[in-house]
């Protein structure tokens, strides 16, 4: 009888400490859970004191993984109700994107993402102006957002545009912002917008002479970078394949 009381003591202390680690890891990983971080047990929305202890690099990887997910139809569970619920007396996004506005790639499906993780400009050709560097200023110097992502993507109707020299409207305007990059872009080939490899070249140039007109545009923004403070790059969308390829 003894035996088998000291036997179950050990046994129930050893499955309380078991409990107890087990218990420890998932509280630690819903701590770093959040939107940004949802793991199966939690769907809250990202705390600055998350976004803060984050480095800007940790940001993209953090995105880039789960782009992975999204390439094999896989998610984080999330609870988008509990994070819009969570946000909705304050806000941390941990980047501000600047994407376009094509159907098709929708950055937080894409990058799967939750409500409060990212701060998105659309724009058709994810073009800067002065409003959208007001906006990425607002988003990492007041909001304390630490990564800018300008996100271009394949197959996109603005770049054919403005290979094409189409003309309508205010869109002629938006257009011409996007023809530096297609005359800039070195290539061999039929420089035709039917040319998609031509049109996917022009994209991405458009990306990397936005991301350098942000530094160019924005000293604010360029202040950040420059002392570490947030991160500014590039990315681009991959339509068939569900790829986002992260610059640098």
């Amino acid at each position: 009888m003894c035996d088998k009381l000291e036997h179950h003591r050990e046994c129930s202390g050893s499955g309380r400490r078991n409990f107890l680690k087990a218990t420890g890891a998932a509280t630690a990983l819903s701590f770093v859970g959040g939107a940004l971080f949802a793991g199966s047990a939690r769907g809250d929305a990202l705390t600055k004191a998350q976004r803060d202890d984050m480095t800007p690099e940790r940001i993209i990887e953090v995105m880039r993984k789960g782009n992975e997910r999204f390439q094999k139809g896989e998610r984080k569970d999330r609870n988008y109700l509990r994070e819009q619920r969570a946000s909705a007396k304050g806000q941390y996004p941990a980047a501000v994107l600047l994407t376009c506005i094509d159907s098709r790639a929708p950055a937080e499906v894409i990058m799967d993402l939750g409500i409060g993780d990212v701060f998105n400009c659309r724009v058709a050709g994810n073009v800067e102006n002065e409003d959208i560097l007001g906006s990425m200023e607002f988003a990492c110097k007041l909001a304390g957002a630490k990564v800018v992502l300008v996100m271009g993507h394949t197959a996109c109707g603005a770049i054919k545009g403005a290979i094409d020299n189409a003309e309508l409207g205010n869109l002629t305007g938006l257009l011409a912002k996007i023809k530096p990059a297609v005359q800039a872009t070195g290539y061999g080939g039929e420089r035709s917008a039917k040319n998609y490899a031509f049109v996917d070249a022009v994209a991405r140039k458009n990306v990397e002479m936005t991301v350098a007109g942000i530094r160019r545009d924005s000293p604010v923004l360029a202040e950040l970078e420059g002392n570490g403070t947030i991160k500014i790059t590039g990315a681009m969308y991959n339509l068939e394949t569900g790829e986002v390829e992260f610059f640098g």
